[in-house]
């Protein structure tokens, strides 16, 4: 009988088999039901919509940040305004 050699397992497909058997968690909206965290979402709070941006200025989306699709919506739409009014930067730096 001849043997079975036995492939490496790349990390794409790794990465897809632990998705699918859930070993990574589910994320959650962090704004959902939280009162608190509702508050922070406004143009004015720099400091945090940072954390919702990447190091080249771009807005993280849901499926990174773990947003619900109402959140996220009212996220974007204050990144906006605060950029507008030069709170945030559009990009990163050279």
């Amino acid at each position: 009988m001849t043997k079975k050699i036995k492939l490496k397992m790349s990390a794409r497909l790794s990465r897809k088999r632990m998705r699918k058997n859930g070993f990574g968690g589910q994320k959650h909206c962090r704004f959902c039901g939280n009162t608190e965290m509702q508050q922070q979402i406004d143009y004015k709070n720099a400091y945090f919509l940072k954390g919702f941006l990447t190091e080249r200025g771009k807005i993280l989306p849901a499926r990174i940040s773990g947003n619900s699709c109402k959140w996220q919506r009212r996220l974007s739409k204050e990144i906006k305004k605060a950029r507008t009014m030069a709170l945030l930067p559009y990009t990163s730096r050279y």
